[in-house]
């Protein structure tokens, strides 16, 4: 059968849908991957039996009026051309992994007469993910939502398989390591704050730092004036083995970072993105904390609590009951989400 993934711009959503596709796949189905065009999408791709597809649209929230409408107009030339493609390639179901991009192609699929689906990662549920779940058949959920939701099974999240293996973590000093990740686009709070914040920690550290493109240069410069020993890289090539090797994460709380960091039995001090839509990112960092794996610091709470937050998991050595848990409802969401999909064509 034929299928459509639809994921665009951030890793958060590309990955995912990429080890779904993956799944569908193996299961001797073809699939048609649809993004924009970003690098993180062709990157993710490389190597995979995808047909591509790329299609130049964005969303209308926070845009001018002049803007809104003319995005409304291309939305809706996009539709159509959508809807050519899915008659033209046989089209049996479509998944979207939220973003905007997801609307008009689920869209154009119902008008097509195909099944729509929809995977949510984040606690709180997307706006597109939110207006296409009205007509989805299942609503696959990587964590339960705030809200409860009609029709959605909570399989996890699809993570990718290097992060579904762990190996034993013993220290073989006092010396506390840290890996710090801003996710696929880095962060700058982590960046410009943490240096600091361990310069001053009770303990000694090492650390190694995902600063994300044209950040190392400055985020190395700190280290350096805080007399850390660190690695600092704008992408490591393997994020896995940095979860395997550090005691704890560092980190904001996008659904898939978590989820991977978790999977891995390793707990994170989690810093969500103060102004991400629907504070989806603070919910996500709730969950963590209720199954006993991380703890969370909020940017308006000041550094002084991040720092004395840094000190109390150190000294008191909280990680090590954070590695005493495991949250394995991720390992196999990517072959539960292909089953069902294709059990219900």
């Amino acid at each position: 059968m034929n299928i459509i993934i639809a994921a665009a711009k951030t890793g958060g959503h590309v990955y995912p849908a990429i080890e779904v596709g993956k799944k569908l796949l193996l299961k001797g189905n073809k699939v048609f991957f649809i993004g924009n065009g970003s690098q993180i999408e062709k990157n993710a791709l490389k190597g995979l039996d995808f047909e591509y597809k790329e299609i130049n649209i964005d969303g209308v929230r926070g845009k001018s009026l002049f803007n809104k409408i003319f995005s409304s107009i291309n939305i809706i030339s996009r539709i159509f051309t959508i809807r050519k493609f899915i008659k033209k390639n046989k089209i049996k179901a479509m998944i979207g992994f939220g973003g905007f991009i997801t609307v008009p192609i689920g869209i154009a699929s119902l008008i097509s007469g195909v099944k729509v689906f929809t995977q949510e990662q984040n606690s709180v549920m997307g706006s597109a993910n939110k207006l296409l779940s009205m007509f989805s058949v299942i609503n696959f959920l990587g964590f339960p939502l705030a809200k409860p939701l009609k029709n959605s099974k909570i399989y996890g999240n699809p993570i990718r398989d290097s992060f579904k293996k762990t190996k034993s973590h013993v220290a073989k000093n006092n010396i506390v390591k840290i890996y710090v990740t801003g996710g696929s686009q880095g962060s700058q709070y982590l960046n410009t704050i943490l240096p600091t914040c361990f310069r001053d920690n009770k303990s000694e550290v090492e650390v190694r730092h995902q600063c994300g493109i044209g950040k190392k240069h400055g985020v190395n410069k700190l280290y350096k004036e805080a007399n850390i020993h660190s690695v600092v890289e704008e992408f490591f090539d393997d994020p896995s083995e940095q979860v395997d090797w550090c005691d704890y994460v560092v980190c904001r709380s996008g659904a898939l970072t978590i989820s991977e960091v978790s999977s891995m039995s390793k707990g994170a001090l989690m810093i969500p993105l103060p102004n991400a839509i629907d504070n989806h990112q603070l919910f996500n960092a709730e969950h963590i904390m209720d199954i006993n794996m991380g703890i969370i610091h909020q940017e308006k709470n000041g550094v002084e609590n991040l720092k004395n937050l840094l000190n109390k998991i150190n000294e008191e050595k909280l990680y090590e009951e954070w590695q005493k848990q495991v949250d394995q409802k991720h390992f196999n969401a990517s072959n539960q989400i292909a089953n069902a999909i294709i059990e219900n064509l």
